[in-house]
Formats: structure tokens, sequence, C-alpha cells
């Protein structure tokens, strides 16, 4: 038979095959801390759990980012304005824990240009694997004390008014960034088709 191979459900491989965290005889790819001794900037933390439809937490969920330095640079070699010899990559992995939290250390990304060439407020790139989902989810970061850009941004234009608080990860007590990803229900995560 000839073809392409059919969707499966996704996980619970995580703990053993992409986060083992010191858990087993490799040292992680990729960790949840992405900083670097070379990056500068505003170091923040970004802490959240993972929800499902019903409201119970995901603990066998994986989650990815993906974003910009303070610059607003990618590490990537499409991005001609990257430092090639900087140590900051600006990818991280995390699965979540028993009570599906999860946690980010990392810096506050800077304004990146939209294709068009208009500016994007400080975001961070979000994809999310669980069991149970064929294809991952795409959702965005935003932060709440960046207000002013994120209300010209042009990705949130396009979420309806009352969705986008879903989007916007809020500072607490300690200093991080509160986000929380809601799967399904009426706190559903605004997720976007890539």
């Amino acid at each position: 038979m000839s073809g392409l191979t059919p969707s499966q459900t996704v996980g619970p491989f995580y703990a053993y095959g992409l986060t083992p965290n010191g858990r087993y005889d490799w040292v992680d790819t990729f960790s949840n801390n992405l900083v670097t001794p070379d990056v500068s900037g505003d170091r923040i933390r970004i802490v959240g759990q993972v929800f499902d439809g019903d409201g119970a937490t995901i603990r066998d969920a994986l989650l990815e980012i993906w974003q910009a330095d303070p610059q607003g640079r990618f590490a990537d070699p499409q991005d001609k304005r990257a430092l090639p010899n900087a140590a900051f990559k600006g990818f991280g992995r995390c699965g979540t824990t028993e009570q599906g939290e999860f946690t980010f250390d990392t810096v506050k990304p800077g304004v990146v240009p939209d294709p068009d060439g208009k500016p994007q407020a400080p975001h961070i790139v979000l994809a999310v694997f669980a069991r149970g989902m064929l294809l991952h989810l795409y959702t965005r970061i935003y932060f709440d004390d960046e207000a002013e850009k994120n209300a010209a941004d042009p990705g949130l234009a396009m979420v309806p008014q009352d969705r986008r608080t879903t989007l916007i990860a809020k500072r607490d007590a300690s200093g991080a960034y509160r986000f929380d990803v809601h799967l399904q229900g009426d706190k559903e995560t605004v997720f976007f088709d890539v």
C-alpha cells in the first residue's frame, strides 16, 4: 500500500522520549530554560497549567516555545539580523507535571515585523501536544504590560475582542507571567490555523 501515513494520536511518551529532565541517562536536547550567559534583556518566567475540556489538568502534555531575542531577532538563517554566534536559540520544551503545570525561564522578546513589515507586539509562539490530539495546536503568548503594542498587533487584531484575553499572560505577585492553556470549553485558548 502506498500513500501518506495517517495521523495518529500523540503521546503519552514525553517524559521518556522528549523531556527526561535528568531522569534518564542522557541530557535533554532542549529544556524549559532558554536563558544563556550571552543573552541580554529582561529575564522572565512563564508559568501555567494545561486544562482539558472538563477543566481537569493534563499531566502529560508537551509544550514547545519559539521566540525572538530581546532585539526582535530570530536564531534562524532566514533572519539576516540574527547573531549567528549567540548561544540564545529561542526554542524550549517542557512537559507538564502531575498537576498539569509548566514553567519556562527565558527573556522577554522584542518587537518583530510581520510578513508585510508591520510591527508585532512582543510575543512567544507556543505549540501544544497532548494525548488524544491528532495534530498539535499553535497559539501565542502576549504580555499584559505591553497594552499599547498589543492594541496595534496585526495578529491580535484578527482575534475577536472578547477572546483576546486568552492570549495574554498576566504578571502575578511573584513577578512571573501566568498563562494557562485551555484546550476546550468556555475558557478555550485561541489557537491559530498554521
